[in-house]
């Protein structure tokens, strides 16, 4: 029982990369910490996705997961990549983006909230500022006579979670060993003492953003928790039939090996259409593909070959004169100018029409290709079976090019 106790009120910690050791002094956690990051990421200010985990065990604390993300890096330095922004932005928008996380935006309060890139990271992915709470730090780093009072009061960007403002140890206090404790009591001298903030002190400060966490969190689990559920029972109900429908699974079985084939090839037709329809679970952000790239042939490409081609009116004028005359013989041509006779316009169209052919066939191979294109990618699903995606795209090539040649023909 003493052993119990002992453990009970001791703090320490325990990190996933070296299960079994706990630490109780923290300078050797945050010793492992640096030790582990420079273990990932070398020593020269690389970085990595892959995440530190550390649990912090003690009956001073609430109980919650943070995920402690990278600020963005606009200038790489050491041996940080040249895309080291865009790296850093897809590794937050990784964790932000997930509906079941909320985000804590931290923005320092000596820069303009309107340029944090915390702030506008959030914003992309919870544009109603649902899940997005807003840390205002280094309140007093502030300009002397300037204050964050029109953010902290949720007016001047509002967010439906609202502000919290925060001031943390220095570097010189981390340095000079100042614990919490006394880093805690300075904060709410800091809040109680300041003229802008004295009003809102009890909604300010370390404590209380720990409250409001524990809270949000707790409430957003319980407002997620019934979806999840449902998704969950959903998925072990698939997973039951599966079981089912595989319990009595024999290999060497030819139904089932035909049932399967059907089932792969009904899906390749499902990907196919989806891709062409523009109604897949995946969507391409590099570039146009599939029915948007067809789209854009039938809607642009084709237009801006037909505005390509050169036009001689004064020529056009001329030959559609002779025409006429040509028409009437040896008759007397009256220029009423109401009507042209059929046979010569139908000579000058048939001529005009002539010189559509050529975009019309350029159209034609570009639509082919994209199509066949299509067909490639939606057969990486069949990789697994080598000889199968093979036949399913020389068939399905064969049909496409066949297609085309008659397109041509009709051209």
């Amino acid at each position: 029982p003493t052993e119990l106790l002992l453990v009970f009120f001791t703090e320490y910690a325990e990190f996933l990369h070296c299960k079994g050791r706990k630490f109780t002094d923290f300078d050797e956690v945050r010793q492992e910490i640096e030790v582990e990051t420079d273990r990932i990421t070398g020593m020269n200010k690389g970085i990595s996705s892959i995440p530190i985990n550390l649990r912090i065990y003690s009956p001073h604390v609430l109980s919650l997961t943070l995920i402690d993300l990278p600020g963005i890096t606009k200038v790489p330095v050491g041996d940080q990549p040249p895309d080291i922004e865009q790296q850093i932005r897809d590794m937050i928008m990784q964790f932000i983006s997930r509906e079941n996380c909320l985000i804590l935006a931290v923005t320092p309060a000596n820069t303009d909230l309107a340029n944090s890139d915390a702030l506008k990271l959030a914003k992309e992915v919870d544009p109603q500022g649902l899940r997005t709470i807003g840390v205002i730090t280094k309140l007093d780093l502030m300009d002397e006579g300037t204050d964050a009072r029109e953010i902290l009061e949720n007016k001047l960007l509002p967010l439906r979670r609202g502000y919290i403002g925060v001031v943390n140890r220095s570097q010189k206090d981390i340095d000079g060993k100042k614990d919490i404790k006394a880093a805690l009591l300075a904060e709410r001298k800091f809040f109680l003492s300041h003229p802008a903030y004295r009003h809102m002190a009890d909604r300010m400060g370390t404590p209380y953003l720990q409250k409001v966490l524990n809270q949000q969190l707790t409430n957003h689990i319980r407002d997620t928790l019934p979806a999840f559920r449902s998704k969950l029972q959903g998925q072990l109900l698939s997973i039951e039939h599966e079981v089912e429908v595989y319990k009595n699974f024999r290999p060497e079985d030819p139904t089932r090996k035909t049932k399967a084939l059907l089932q792969m090839v009904q899906q390749f037709s499902v990907d196919f259409e989806k891709r062409i329809e523009g109604s897949g679970d995946q969507v391409d952000t590099l570039e146009l593909s599939g029915g948007a790239k067809i789209n854009r042939i039938f809607h642009e490409r084709f237009p801006f070959e037909l505005v390509k081609m050169e036009f001689n009116e004064k020529e056009l004028r001329r030959e559609i004169s002779y025409a006429i005359k040509n028409i009437h013989g040896i008759r007397q041509v009256i220029p009423t100018g109401l009507f042209t006779p059929d046979m010569a316009f139908e000579a000058i169209v048939k001529k005009q029409i002539v010189k559509l052919k050529g975009p019309c066939l350029k159209s034609v191979d570009l639509v082919m290709q994209e199509l066949i294109n299509t067909v490639k990618k939606c057969t990486k699903k069949l990789a697994t079976y080598p000889r199968l995606c093979e036949e399913t795209e020389r068939i399905v090539a064969g049909y496409i090019r066949e297609r085309e040649e008659k397109t041509k023909d009709q051209v």
